[in-house]
């Protein structure tokens, strides 16, 4: 069996948005006690990311591809928003970026760039 190049980047697509939500929802847990907003963010966004596993392994088309891409680069925009207030204001939004939060958007913007080659090669 040939493992093809395209292959690859629906493997690696799918690698990538499942470690990212995987990832969100190990922060659930350090956050549900205290910051709620955040624990139901990560949750949600986890549990996105582990089912958009499916459509990239099952290859379920462009419209699906176009809905991960636009709502993992929401995700990463929402990331932003946060670091933008932490550097206005550091008493309003968590401390710090931490190394998970890295990871978490490695993770993510591999995913849409992945994807991104899977739509323009598909024509």
């Amino acid at each position: 069996m040939t493992i093809t190049k395209r292959a690859l980047l629906y493997f690696g697509a799918a690698v990538c948005t499942g470690i990212a939500g995987i990832l969100h929802l190990m922060l659930v847990s350090s956050s549900i006690n205290s910051q709620m907003e955040y624990a139901t963010f990560f949750l949600v966004s986890g549990v996105a990311q582990i089912f958009w596993v499916l459509p990239m392994v099952k290859k379920w088309g462009k419209p699906w591809y176009v809905i991960g891409i636009v709502g993992t680069a929401v995700l990463v925009s929402l990331t932003g928003y946060v670091i933008a207030n932490i550097v206005e204001n550091p008493q309003s939004a968590p401390p710090g970026i931490t190394e998970m939060a890295v990871a978490i958007e490695v993770f993510q913007v591999s995913y849409v760039v992945m994807t991104g080659i899977i739509i323009a090669k598909r024509g």
